[in-house]
Parts: C-alpha cells; sequence; structure tokens
C-alpha cells in the first residue's frame, strides 16, 4: 500500500488529536478555517489511512488510528466509548476560550488534604481555570465534586500558592442542569456554568 506523506496541515490535524483524542469534523473545520463542510471533507478524507472515524447521527468523530499514531509518537489508543461525547463537549470549551496553550486534560490538583481530578486545566488572563464537564454522571457526582472544590477553597493552600483561587468552569447540556450546577457553586470565588448549546 501507498501511503501519501503529509503536508504541514496534516501533520497539525494528528497533533490536535493526539492532543485531544477525538473532535468532529465540525470543530477540525472550525480550528484550522477549513471553510466549506465539502472542503473538511476532503482534507480528512485524504487523511483516512491515519485516522478513524465514527459516526454518531448525523456527525462523524475522529481520532488516531495506529499509524496516525506512529507518525505523531502517541502512546495513548483511543477506545471507542460511552465517554467520547465527553470528550467532545470538553473540546468545545477548548475552542471557545481560543485552543489555550497550557490545556491540559485529566489533572490531579491536591494540597495535601483533598484531591480532585480536574477534567482540564488552562489559564486565561493570568488566572487559572478548571474545567468540568457534566454529560452522563448524575448530579449527586456532581455535587461531590463540587464539595471537593470547595475543600480545596476552605483549605487555602492554592489560593495561598497562585494569589487566588482558579475559576471553575463547568460545561452542561440543558438550562435546568445550568441552574442546579450554579447554585451548587455557591460560596466559590469564581463559578462559570454554560450549556453546550450556548458554546458551540
Amino acid at each position: 500500500m501507498l501511503i501519501q506523506p503529509l503536508n504541514n496541515r496534516q501533520e497539525q490535524i494528528l497533533l490536535l488529536l493526539k492532543k485531544l483524542d477525538f473532535m468532529t469534523r465540525d470543530q477540525i473545520r472550525y480550528y484550522f478555517s477549513l471553510k466549506s463542510i465539502r472542503n473538511a471533507n476532503r482534507v480528512l478524507k485524504d487523511m483516512s489511512d491515519y485516522l478513524s472515524v465514527i459516526r454518531d447521527g448525523r456527525r462523524s468523530i475522529y481520532y488516531l488510528n495506529k499509524l496516525g499514531r506512529e507518525y505523531v509518537d502517541c502512546e495513548k489508543v483511543r477506545k471507542v466509548s460511552s465517554n467520547v461525547q465527553h470528550t467532545i463537549m470538553r473540546n468545545e470549551l477548548y475552542l471557545y476560550y481560543e485552543y489555550p496553550s497550557d490545556w491540559e486534560n485529566e489533572i490531579k490538583v491536591s494540597d495535601g488534604q483533598t484531591t480532585v481530578v480536574v477534567d482540564a486545566m488552562f489559564t486565561k488572563l493570568h488566572t487559572t481555570h478548571f474545567v468540568e464537564v457534566d454529560n452522563l454522571q448524575t448530579m449527586a457526582e456532581n455535587r461531590l465534586k463540587i464539595e471537593n472544590y470547595k475543600a480545596l477553597h476552605a483549605n487555602g493552600a492554592l489560593e495561598q500558592q497562585l494569589g487566588y483561587f482558579p475559576t471553575l468552569v463547568w460545561l452542561t447540556t440543558t438550562e435546568f442542569r445550568r441552574l442546579q450546577l450554579k447554585k451548587a457553586c455557591e460560596g466559590l470565588p469564581v463559578a462559570k456554568v454554560f450549556t453546550y448549546d450556548e458554546i458551540r
């Protein structure tokens, strides 16, 4: 099989998928300013040797296959599961906040007493932001996580280290859940809650 060499943009697409795991065609199109859907389809079709694709309703979701992982030296194998939508939602926040260069997924934050695994973390306007995605978990699970953030705040170690407590950013699915999360976050210095439809 003859494999075509990749150009710079194609390499950048592979590197972005290495960073973000799964992306919809429209997310890739938006990030790389690929203009029309037809153009985006052509670009991604030309890269089919390096990409796997799953269909979710009318959406196409892309991730690195074995050849794609080898090309960008990526050891992490993506598994298609119920977590894919969670990842797609998290990526919408990455795009919404204009691609923070220090964006990292699944970061463990601890002050020695309380530990939270943050869905993502980044800096904007010299302020650390913690990202949480509310997709399939129960509101009880969300409240428990928020209580852990409140414990981190009460302990004061993060505030002492940074000079402030990080902004907590939630992304949820409905207006009803947004209101529940906003109420649960009362008492934290800065908490923002978006709905998925609002930012995409």
